[in-house]
């Protein structure tokens, strides 16, 4: 089988979907034709000269990476912009571009998920769980006949009943029916002027809040009564696996000095390093991570009673309130891991590429980039005794 560019693109949104994106991210294709045909895709963090070069000099026809290059609305993409270069040097070696960004940072699994077996941190959940797709429950009532299966199928045709791996998902009770047409109706059953008492079949079925206008619509087309009579109840939201960082344990506890070299010795090594804020001594099981920069999150950290945070770019402030917040009598806020943001989100590359390998079997051979983009190159290390104040 010959894999086209079109199949990876499938692949990867399937495992990380668009809709799971920030209204503000840039995420999908790029730059490449759909129809092109690709044996090799190389995975990096970030869509930069020495990637555009690695994913051109290993003959690979994909890029894949994590962050955005156009995250930002341009009017144009000259090749005399840094930017505009990179595309048009991708474009000329016959390779394209694709970005899965905050669609990858909520996805199960995603970013923080391989970010945690790295760390040999056991998953249990979301730290920030994302909403469930909203659902709606139609209910109607349907007189006892051939009318039960041409509505429940055309319910079903419109998008209602479906639940996870299941279709025609319904529950149906009997019951009777009672109304009383009046000068104008025009009665399916009965007579104007007269009561009707009409054995019924009450029909409930879920369906997408997306999918409501399509359904109610089916509903009129299909039901044999003039005016037929439902409900649509709106269902209360639920937590779903996916969203911003995860949380788990670790196989057993260790100190926080411990666990600090655990983080440094699981991520690939930067100038920036790996940095703790808490007691060294402290006892860490539960752990709370999340790749990239994750200060934002700190609260749902605290909340999920876990021992220790793992994340990046941690700012002083946050990161100082928050320690001082752990001080007081009965406190028990996690103890904070900041790692390189580019560190924290390595690991999703070898992720992304199992599920490219796993989807298209032997048609694609995948590469994951080994070239460290962190911005910081260099670092100095001076004494960390106290300061002393000049006399």
């Amino acid at each position: 089988m010959t894999a086209r560019l079109r199949d990876v693109v499938e692949v990867l949104e399937a495992a990380y979907p668009p809709a799971l994106a920030m209204d503000w991210d840039a995420v999908g294709l790029v730059c490449g034709d759909p129809d092109d045909k690709v044996s090799r895709v190389t995975f990096a963090v970030d869509p930069v000269v020495e990637t555009v070069a690695e994913t051109l000099a290993g003959e690979s026809q994909l890029l894949v990476t994590h962050h955005p290059l156009l995250l930002r609305g341009v009017h144009g993409v000259g090749a005399d912009t840094p930017k505009g270069a990179l595309l048009h040097r991708m474009v000329r070696g016959g390779a394209g571009l694709f970005t899965a960004h905050t669609n990858a940072d909520s996805a199960d699994p995603g970013i923080s998920d391989a970010l945690a077996a790295a760390l040999g941190v056991r998953v249990d959940g979301p730290l920030q769980p994302s909403p469930a797709p909203a659902l709606d429950k139609i209910v109607t009532f349907v007189p006892v006949g051939p009318a039960i299966g041409a509505v429940h199928e055309a319910l079903s045709a419109a998008g209602a009943g479906q639940v996870g791996d299941y279709s025609h998902c319904s529950f149906a009770t009997a019951g009777t029916g009672q109304f009383l047409p009046h000068a104008g109706a025009d009665p399916a059953v009965g007579e104007v002027g007269k009561l009707s008492r009409v054995a019924e079949t009450r029909i409930e079925m879920v369906l997408p809040r997306g999918r409501r206008r399509a359904v109610v619509d089916a509903l009129r087309a299909a039901h044999p009564y003039e005016e037929p009579a439902f409900d649509v109840l709106e269902m209360a939201d639920l937590p779903s696996a996916c969203g911003l960082g995860r949380v788990g344990e670790l196989e057993r506890p260790e100190s926080f000095a411990a666990f600090t070299e655990r983080v440094a010795a699981g991520l690939p090594g930067t100038v920036w390093g790996v940095r703790g804020a808490g007691d060294p001594d402290r006892e860490i099981r539960r752990v709370a991570v999340c790749g990239g920069a994750g200060d934002s999150a700190m609260d749902a950290a605290v909340a999920a009673g876990v021992d220790a945070y793992v994340t990046a770019d941690l700012r002083h402030h946050p990161a100082s309130e928050h320690v001082l917040a752990g001080t007081g009598p009965g406190s028990a806020t996690p103890a904070l891991v900041d790692v390189a943001h580019w560190a924290s989100e390595w690991p999703w590359c070898a992720q992304a590429a199992d599920v490219v390998a796993a989807a298209l079997g032997g048609s694609v051979e995948v590469r994951v980039s080994r070239i460290r983009t962190d911005p910081w190159t260099t670092a100095a290390h001076p004494s960390t005794a106290a300061v002393t104040p000049q006399d």
